[in-house]
């Protein structure tokens, strides 16, 4: 009992001693001990990181969730470790209502038929729109929050400690001050060297994990490439399923007809290949990449995007710059030798516009 009320009362003297020192340097009236600047610039980019991901976070939330009321909802089953029930989403709903109708309809009717195919389809996207939030979820979502609820606060928590070892490393230095007898003083700098070590022991720990958010950048860059993968095969499912679709649907002569028989129009949907380059807007530009291709010597070409090289035997791009582009026989036609100075490489043609 003896030895807590001592405690009790030393910690007491440390916060009365901490809160003197803090409203004086509040007050211009006690001097306070700077960080270095390489720890400030680390604090900065800790704090940045943190607003950063909190707002990416929220976004991205309210992206895979539009509906409020829903995402408060799984909030709580979240905290409750509770699994949230099962729904279907819009898509699969509009689906399902449209199946209902066709058969309503009569599934023998072109009329009837086409919505049923339409309901499968609707709830075929339902279901690629399920993974790629499950997997987004997994992939992206719980990266961001396990380092703002696990590695964040541990930053706050020593960022914190070492607000207080500096207050008390500053508290010992205005008591030397105002030592003025011998055995004051001797005590005054004992008690300024060990508050001298501990602050410095703790800004060590705290730049040390600091440092640690060059991992975390990395980590949620890899996240990151995680989440862009995961939208590029929802939105190719999608566009795959709306392909087959549109075939589907023009196997039905009266599918697209009016009530006075007036027929419409098809619409042709053309089908890309996943890892062809991204189709030029520049529509005229098409039949000069084609001469070029089947004639040799060079012409000059604007960079419309930026462009970062995969492999050595490429050459990256800055928009707007100009280059000097050339075919080289047996080399795929996607694709044009780019030469900018002494630097030469594969060029994509369509980052690139033709110049006369």
């Amino acid at each position: 009992m003896d030895f807590n009320v001592k405690r009790l009362a030393a910690d007491a003297g440390t916060l009365f001693s901490r809160a003197v020192q803090f409203t004086e340097e509040k007050f211009g009236q006690a001097e306070k001990t700077e960080l270095d600047a390489h720890l400030e610039n680390l604090l900065t980019r800790a704090e940045c990181t943190k607003q950063w991901t909190e707002k990416i976070l929220k976004q991205t939330e309210v992206l895979l969730q539009p509906n409020p009321n829903v995402r408060i909802e799984e909030f709580f089953y979240e905290k409750l470790d509770k699994k949230a029930p099962t729904r279907m989403n819009n898509h699969e709903l509009l689906g399902q209502s449209m199946i209902d109708s066709g058969n309503e309809s009569g599934p023998g009717t072109a009329y009837g038929n086409a919505l049923i195919k339409c309901g499968e389809t609707e709830k075929q996207i339902g279901g690629a729109e399920r993974e790629f939030i499950q997997s987004s979820a997994i992939n992206f979502l719980t990266p961001f929050r396990n380092f703002l609820e696990g590695d964040f606060k541990t930053i706050l928590k020593e960022r914190k400690l070492l607000q207080n070892k500096r207050l008390d490393l500053d508290a010992a230095k205005t008591k030397l001050k105002k030592a003025k007898m011998a055995d004051a003083r001797a005590l005054a700098e004992q008690d300024l060297k060990m508050t001298q070590s501990e602050f410095d022991r703790q800004a060590e720990i705290t730049r040390l994990l600091l440092e640690g958010i060059s991992s975390t950048h990395a980590h949620h860059l890899r996240c990151l490439n995680d989440f862009v993968e995961a939208q590029m095969t929802y939105y190719a499912q999608c566009y795959q399923y709306m392909v087959d679709l549109q075939k589907q649907l023009g196997n039905f002569p009266s599918a697209f007809s009016s009530n006075n028989n007036q027929s419409t129009a098809s619409v042709s949907v053309p089908i890309l290949s996943l890892s062809a380059p991204l189709p030029s807007t520049a529509g005229n530009a098409s039949s000069g990449f084609t001469e070029l291709q089947n004639f040799s010597g060079s012409r000059k070409a604007r960079v419309l995007y930026d462009y970062d090289a995969a492999g050595s035997n490429e050459l990256s791009l800055l928009a707007d710059e100009v280059i000097m582009v050339s075919s080289v026989p047996g080399m795929d036609s996607d694709w044009l030798m780019g030469e900018r100075g002494t630097q030469k490489g594969k060029v994509p043609i369509t980052y690139l516009e033709l110049l006369n």
